[in-house]
């Protein structure tokens, strides 16, 4: 995308939640987490590349013992639909026995969540629990598959901001936007 294209789709877009919002929902989502997490040691491990911005503002509202570190799988590679996944990083911590934290930005359908998930546990993972930014209300996702934290939800747009991209840009716009549907 151009810089005029780019400047142009932010322009257009609708503002749904503003960085006020986001970071009462990160809040909320670190008094959960600690509620439920915080005598397990975890293993936190950042989706990149859409959660680096959820999970560096999450993070250090952890205020309890984990290990930071990060999987970078992908449907998207830059489109606005998804294609088969693919993996470009797996965490280096060992999983094995560990409670982990998923950190993403968006769950959407959760083909990418759930082949995380699946990937965790087949390490040797005990419990592995999900947070997500925002959650897309629609009947497409995943059977049975659910983040036990999240923090935001929309309806069925595609959206920005916050860590999410559009076309590979705006993830450092702050609050989260959907592109308009004109």
């Amino acid at each position: 995308m151009t810089r005029d294209e780019t400047t142009a789709a932010l322009a257009a877009a609708d503002r749904i939640y503003d960085d006020t919002q986001v970071e009462a929902a990160l809040d909320r989502m670190a008094a959960e987490i600690t509620a439920e997490l915080q005598d397990s040691m975890p293993v936190v491990l950042c989706v990149l590349v859409g959660a680096l911005i959820p999970a560096g503002r999450l993070l250090p509202k952890l205020s309890f013992p984990l290990e930071v570190d990060y999987v970078h799988a992908t449907r998207y590679r830059g489109e606005t639909e998804g294609g088969e996944l693919v993996w470009l990083a797996r965490p280096r911590a060992s999983l094995k026995d560990r409670t982990v934290l998923i950190i993403d930005d968006i769950l959407d359908e959760g083909h990418t969540l759930q082949g995380i998930i699946e990937d965790c546990y087949a390490q040797g993972a005990k419990l592995v629990r999900t947070a997500v930014l925002i959650r897309k209300l629609h009947n497409r996702c995943v059977p049975g598959l659910k983040a036990e934290y999240v923090g935001l939800t929309t309806e069925d747009r595609y959206v920005f901001g916050s860590g999410m991209d559009y076309k590979e840009m705006l993830r450092n716009v702050p609050g989260i936007y959907a592109v308009s549907e004109s």
